[in-house]
Parts: structure tokens; C-alpha cells; sequence
């Protein structure tokens, strides 16, 4: 089955599960999806708005060209997907406790998002940006943050020893965080 150019509003697929197919161009606002199985599924050139998609299970399931705004995904572990063209972006979305683990997301767009305690671990995010993000205990281990935006987001810390920083940006007074490992003192 595939699906193009259709707009998908205020649907509960908590109740009715989103049948399988090829999701082409389509938009899906307002909607429900929380707990769902959205396994084998392919979203290609799609828009999420104000979309609940939260612990949503989505082993072998592509994301081409993919955009969320304004939605909720708690615990959604993207690991799980189809890694082959991986492209998301995210907009003001809560993405706590999600997992990107092991995942290939260069030039990644991450505008406004809460991303408390998600897991970076051994994630390629060249060329990323995290535009005002909240990354509150995320955690970022053998990483590949080369040439990653980190100058408007907050609460990030993480071992530089441990990841991959050539060219990647920060600003003051965050960037003092990297520096937690060492038990100094900083004064002004």
C-alpha cells in the first residue's frame, strides 16, 4: 500500500494501528500514536505536527526526508529503525529518553527540543546543530561530533576525551561543563 500527498489529522492510531506501507509526502497533524507499532513502515518526505509519538516501537521502519514539529516522543528508540538514508529533523519536540545509539545523523537539525538523558552513544553527528536544545544528562560517548553546533544549547556535559570534537563549536558559559571530569576550579 502506498500513500502520497495525503493529510492524516486528529487520528488515533492508539486504537487503530496505521497500516503498513509507503508513506509518501504526507502529513500527519494533530495525531495519536503513543505506544503504537509503526514496525516496516517507510515515511518518506513527511511532516509530523503536534503528534504524539511517544515509546512508539519502530524496528525496521524508514525515515527519509522526515520532520517533526512540536511533538512529543518520549522514549522512542531510533536505533530501532531502518538506518539505510536516515534524514530526520526535529523542532520544538520533547525527545527525552529517546536513543539515536550507534545511528548515522550527520547535519542533523535539532531547533528548541528537550533532549534530557537521550543516548548519543557512538552516533555520527557531523555537522549537527543544537539549536537551544536542553541536553540535561544526554549522554555523548565515542561520538562523532565533528564540527557539531553546541553554542545555544544548555546542560550538556561529557568527557572530550571521549568523542570526536574537531570544529565543533560551543559558547561561555556552557562549554565550562566539558571540564566537569577534572574536579578544577574555575573562578571568574
Amino acid at each position: 500500500m502506498t500513500k502520497e500527498d495525503e493529510n492524516f489529522q486528529k487520528e488515533d492510531y492508539t486504537k487503530t494501528r496505521l497500516p503498513s506501507g509507503k508513506y509518501d509526502y504526507c502529513t500527519f497533524s494533530d495525531c495519536q500514536f503513543s505506544d503504537s507499532y509503526l514496525a516496516n513502515i517507510n515515511f518518506i518526505d513527511c511532516t509530523f505536527t503536534n503528534c504524539d509519538l511517544s515509546n512508539i516501537k519502530i524496528s525496521d521502519t524508514a525515515f527519509k526526508g522526515v520532520k517533526f514539529f512540536n511533538c512529543k516522543m518520549l522514549g522512542v528508540n531510533f536505533n530501532d529503525c531502518n538506518p539505510f538514508l536516515l534524514s530526520l529533523d526535529f523542532e520544538n519536540c520533547q525527545l527525552d529518553f529517546a536513543s539515536f545509539e550507534k545511528l548515522k545523523l550527520q547535519s542533523i537539525e535539532f531547533k528548541e527540543c528537550s533532549l534530557q538523558e537521550v543516548n548519543f552513544t557512538g552516533t555520527d553527528l557531523t555537522s549537527a546543530n543544537f539549536k537551544d536544545c536542553n541536553l540535561h544528562r544526554a549522554v555523548f560517548e565515542y561520538s562523532i561530533l565533528e564540527k557539531t553546533d553546541f553554542r545555544t544549547a544548555k546542560n550538556y556535559s561529557f568527557d572530550p576525551e571521549l568523542n570526536r570534537l574537531k570544529k565543533a563549536k560551543f559558547s561561555l558559559p556552557e562549554v565550562i561543563n566539558l571540564l566537569g571530569k577534572y574536579d578544577i576550579i574555575i573562578e571568574k
